[in-house]
């Protein structure tokens, strides 16, 4: 009987692991699509604004050309090191991260997708929030799935809001992602963190979501943080995912 449950929990332990590999192989072909179509666009922008700052030769036209060139090429900076910062941060050790500055990378990719989905995105950010001890890119996968299941919970557009503050009382960052979507149903809503379960009939048009391994992988992830995760939600006014860390200690 021992051996048997020995087995047993060995097999549990191995689906968990090709659970968070299948989960990160998800992400990373979603980040790299998000990427590719955001670097396309500012290519695009700094190739049109080159064209017209060749034909006009009166000096207003040309400076407006070639300012909007040089933001562009800023913007394409930003996204590399985001992308580089991702390549690097894949150390299985915990370290002292600004939740703040990792959000706001992953903002910063995901803002041609909000564009497009006609998604108003709302940041309010308390000053000082201490850092937690976290693995950088786990947590920037976390941030990724909740916002696209947010985007993706309002098929019109709508209003999407990132909170991150400090309990002082409790001593932990908190990160909440809020949408004034269409909301998840009460039958649905204790089973959303479970393994494959998904309502959704397959990726959207972007290509995203659809697995039902997102908001496990989440879990696990939040988790393993020494962290909480927690959903409010009613059909027809939107859902709260809110995420507690541990603050990390000098």
């Amino acid at each position: 009987m021992d051996d048997r449950l020995a087995a047993l929990e060995r097999e549990n332990e191995q689906l968990k692991q090709q659970l968070k590999n299948s989960e990160g192989l998800i992400a990373l072909g979603e980040l790299a699509g998000t990427t590719t179509h955001e670097f396309n666009n500012i290519i695009m922008t700094v190739m049109n604004y080159a064209k017209l700052g060749l034909r006009h030769k009166d000096d207003a036209m040309r400076e407006k050309a070639f300012n909007i060139i040089l933001e562009s090429s800023q913007k394409a900076a930003k996204v590399t090191q985001c992308i580089l910062g991702q390549a690097r941060n894949r150390s299985q050790d915990l370290e002292p991260t600004d939740l703040i500055a990792l959000t706001d990378d992953a903002m910063l990719l995901l803002e041609r997708e909000l564009n497009k989905y006609k998604i108003q995105f709302e940041k309010d950010y308390e000053p000082n929030v201490p850092k937690i001890m976290a693995r950088g890119n786990q947590i920037q996968q976390v941030i990724f799935n909740l916002v696209i299941n947010a985007r993706q919970a309002m098929p019109d557009g709508g209003r999407l809001q990132i909170r991150i503050g400090f309990d002082e009382k409790d001593n932990q960052v908190v990160w909440q992602v809020r949408d004034w979507g269409t909301g998840i149903p009460d039958d649905v809503l204790p089973h959303i963190f479970e393994p494959f379960f998904t309502t959704k009939k397959g990726p959207d048009s972007s290509g995203k979501g659809g697995t039902g391994v997102g908001l496990a992988s989440c879990k696990d992830i939040v988790q393993k943080h020494g962290g909480k995760i927690r959903v409010d939600s009613a059909v027809g006014k939107g859902t709260a995912f809110t995420l507690r860390f541990p603050v990390a200690k000098e």
